[in-house]
């Protein structure tokens, strides 16, 4: 078997669509830009990107403040 040289386009393309659900994040759901900005904020190109990419993941998180708190408070019922 002969190993391949091409170089894969995919981290590429990857970037590519989540910079397209962050730039029209009002046609886009939640999780999907929930998705996008782990994306941005770990593979963006800029130090800039990386942190509106952060900046923008708690702002949605926001929105839903219960939304991935799966912990039960530990001072509820104490």
């Amino acid at each position: 078997m002969v190993g391949q040289t091409r170089t894969s386009d995919w981290p590429a393309d990857r970037l590519a669509e989540a910079r397209a659900v962050i730039a029209d994040v009002a046609h886009h759901s939640d999780h999907l830009i929930r998705l996008a900005c782990k994306v941005l904020a770990t593979h963006g190109e800029t130090d800039q990107e990386r942190e509106d990419a952060r900046i923008l993941l708690v702002v949605v998180d926001a929105r839903h403040p219960t939304r991935g708190n799966h912990r039960p408070d530990p001072e509820v019922g104490s």
